[in-house]
């Protein structure tokens, strides 16, 4: 069995080498413990932001980004392909970890969670949990963390605090609109869990989303997911004849909240997460080649007027 931090290690091992060519800043805490800042005091950047990906999805997916278009505007988007979807996006690039020690705040993804079963469920359901002597977190935050919530994550990883590795980016920084943005295939395999759907027979997934502006602290929740509701494509091959029970339930536009920018949703719920229709967290549009029939599927569309909206562009 692959284990996803020792993949997700070696890939911190080579962000450290190179952090200088990367705008990224490394640091060592008193207790050995290791940081990476991709974006909380430097400006990181799209090399950065694939670094950062890859090590998310546990060294299990492969990242690239192109030109593309959104209406008439040139807008640059990420390609996200991985051949073992459950394990990565469930297993490891999952926000599964709400990391909270003393006034430090992030939510916690990454290869680490493989090894605190953060949540187990999903651990049960996927038939996956990683044995390796050293743990790596992806946190998306505001702030580095301190010698204190490694040593919390090293003990709920079971490993010493001297093998726990971070890489940190906020949601607003161009590090974060890349990562976020890099969920596109997470959130497609991630609906398709919450709708019971056995994601092991899933052989390869296949995404691309819009990598969003960043647009300050405020706006950076909404516009981020904004890129994957109103624009993420996604291709998935699988061996399950019965996904066509699941196929009216994928795609966001199903949503009774589908249809206007994340963050006016959000102000019209009183900013209460809680109110928001939780099936609207999906891709915009999904095809499905399923094997064992030779089936082809296609749901959902592209949205690239509120995609712009929330971009700011209109």
């Amino acid at each position: 069995m692959v284990s996803v931090n020792e993949l997700g290690l070696d890939l911190f091992e080579e962000l450290v080498e190179i952090s200088d060519l990367l705008n990224v800043a490394y640091h060592e805490l008193d207790n050995g413990s290791r940081i990476v800042d991709c974006g909380v005091s430097v400006p990181g950047g799209y090399g950065a932001g694939e670094y950062f990906t890859r090590i998310c999805m546990g060294g299990l997916g492969e990242v690239t980004f192109r030109m593309g278009e959104i209406g008439s505007f040139p807008m640059p988007f990420i390609d996200i392909n991985t051949d073992f979807p459950a394990i990565s996006c469930l297993g490891a690039q999952k926000a599964g970890w709400t990391v909270k020690e003393g006034n430090y705040f992030a939510m916690g993804s990454g290869p680490a969670r493989a090894l605190s079963l953060k949540p187990k469920h999903t651990f049960e359901v996927i038939e996956y949990e990683d044995e390796f002597d050293a743990a790596v977190i992806c946190l998306e935050s505001d702030t580095l963390p301190n010698g204190e919530v490694m040593k919390k994550i090293a003990d709920a990883c079971k490993v010493e605090v001297e093998n726990v590795a971070a890489v940190v980016a906020p949601t607003s920084s161009m590090v974060g609109s890349v990562q976020v943005a890099g969920r596109c295939v997470e959130t497609a395999i991630y609906k398709l869990n919450e709708l019971g759907f056995d994601t092991k027979k899933i052989i390869s997934g296949f995404g691309t989303a819009p990598v969003p502006p960043v647009r300050g602290p405020k706006l950076a929740m909404g516009v981020t997911n904004d890129a994957t509701i109103y624009h993420g494509r996604i291709c998935l091959t699988m061996n399950a004849p019965e996904i066509k029970d699941y196929l009216d339930k994928i795609p966001s536009n199903t949503s009774k909240g589908y249809g206007k920018p994340f963050n006016e949703i959000f102000k019209e719920a009183n900013y209460d997460f809680y109110q928001i229709d939780t099936s609207l967290f999906s891709p915009a549009e999904v095809i499905i080649n399923e094997l064992s029939e030779g089936a082809v599927y296609h749901v959902g569309a592209v949205n690239p007027e509120v995609t712009l909206k929330s971009f700011g562009f209109i």
